[in-house]
């Protein structure tokens, strides 16, 4: 069952409501996707639960001409997080399951400390507070490399070490055992700062993006986490 939405932020953002269940599951995309990236999973959780998907204001899945992203306002991630609490208000949504990929586990982690009623887990799969090298903190990258690969790119400039103390709501970090873009060494560090809950699943394949490497593995650790909340 595929709900259309007509409000406008959700029609905006491309937001479906896909499946039924007690349980609403929100997937998010991470940077230069759109939510095509959830379609070797979402089959299997729509089956057994509510799930959203949506494109951020960035993506190339938005229509044009694309009236949502402003570059001056998208600088941070505070503006997305706001569209992510907005988004989940409209739509009637609260105590969910938040699934962000990369840069949207930072975001879930900023809107669960805006607005904690709108989620009652955050799953973070391959996702990092800080990607720059500092003398105290290995993030995977060194400035100079950044600025040769992606010249002033938001997400990889982005420093959020400062935030985990404050999350509250249980989380889920979800890490490959090979990403090149996120070494483990953030792991532990997320481990260390998040001031709430927080537990790490490992996902035995190379690359950023088990949802498509290792599908089936990641539905079975989202079903084991989703039993969690049910209990």
């Amino acid at each position: 069952m595929v709900i259309k939405l007509e409000k406008t932020l959700s029609s905006d953002m491309n937001a479906r409501i896909i499946g039924s269940g007690k349980e609403t599951l929100v997937l998010a995309h991470g940077y230069g996707g759109d939510q095509s990236v959830w379609d070797k999973v979402l089959p299997g959780l729509s089956q057994t639960y509510q799930v959203v998907v949506f494109d951020w204001s960035f993506s190339g899945a938005i229509k044009d001409p694309n009236t949502l992203f402003d570059p001056a306002i998208y600088c941070c991630y505070d503006a997305f997080s706001d569209d992510l609490t907005a988004l989940l208000e409209e739509l009637n949504l609260d105590s969910t399951v938040f699934v962000g990929h990369s840069m949207s586990g930072m975001i879930g982690c900023i809107a669960s400390i805006k607005k904690p009623h709108l989620f009652k887990r955050l799953i973070l799969i391959g996702s990092s507070p800080r990607y720059v090298n500092s003398e105290s903190y290995e993030g995977g990258f060194d400035i100079k490399d950044i600025e040769q690969l992606f010249s002033t790119k938001t997400v990889f400039l982005s420093d959020h070490c400062d935030i985990l103390e404050k999350v509250v709501i249980p989380c889920t970090i979800v890490q490959t055992t090979n990403d090149i873009v996120v070494p483990l060494s953030v792991v532990e560090y997320m481990m260390k700062m998040i001031k709430g809950e927080s537990t790490v699943e490992m996902i035995d394949t190379v690359g950023h993006f088990p949802q498509l490497t290792a599908p089936l593995k990641l539905l079975e650790i989202i079903d084991r986490l989703m039993n969690v909340c049910l209990s």
